[in-house]
């Protein structure tokens, strides 16, 4: 676990660290990246780094866990006010495509965890899984959706958005500064979701 500071400048050169690190790696990736680079993209001293981290691993750690605080905070401020589930995944997955055009890290961190910290990629995965199942479990229970595994259905959709993501945000266009995806695109996916989700018509019918 890294140091936490004790001090307001302490905080702020530690989130410098994070940032710089997650630049580089994006960058360069895991194995061409080294302390060195990161304390330069930084403009903080060799030195300076020790304080807060032991090793170059450590910080790539605690990055893969900064990125999903924050992809999961993003995703779930942006469905907190939606009316039912369904404007929910809609909300969640545009602050999930937002976020990773604006940090195509949370990709490119990410896959490297999977051969550099196995462990920090399972959790990564875990703790999204964890609220968004509960979410569904959720509308299940009111009939608000179908009766659906919702740890199936989190997994499966996760994967979707982070595929959809991969070829429309990553590989279309990765020179152009950030992409966006293109909404026809977004339309389909939500369509398969809405599609996944729907209520069993025989139950809708017998309610009605």
């Amino acid at each position: 676990m890294s140091a936490q500071p004790r001090t307001a400048r302490g905080t702020a050169t530690k989130e410098k660290l994070l940032r710089a690190a997650e630049d580089v790696f994006t960058e360069l990736g895991y194995h061409e990246a080294s302390i060195v680079k990161i304390t330069e993209a930084a403009g903080v001293a060799m030195g300076t780094f020790y304080n807060y981290y032991d090793s170059k691993l450590q910080i790539f750690e605690n990055l893969v866990e900064d990125l999903n605080r924050r992809v999961r905070r993003a995703m779930s401020e942006a469905s907190a006010a939606a009316p039912d589930r369904l404007s929910a995944e809609r909300a969640g997955f545009r602050a999930f495509f937002d976020f990773t055009a604006r940090h195509p890290g949370l990709y490119r961190v990410i896959r490297q965890a999977e051969f550099v910290s196995p462990r920090a990629l399972q959790m990564h995965y875990e703790r999204i899984i964890d609220g968004y199942a509960d979410g569904l479990r959720a509308a299940v229970a009111t009939g608000e959706i179908g009766e659906i595994d919702p740890d199936v259905a989190s997994w499966a959709f996760m994967g979707m958005g982070e595929l959809i993501g991969l070829r429309w945000l990553l590989w279309e266009a990765p020179d152009k500064g950030p992409a966006s995806i293109p909404e026809d695109v977004f339309e389909h996916t939500l369509d398969l979701v809405r599609r996944a989700l729907r209520p069993d018509p025989d139950t809708v019918a017998q309610e009605d």
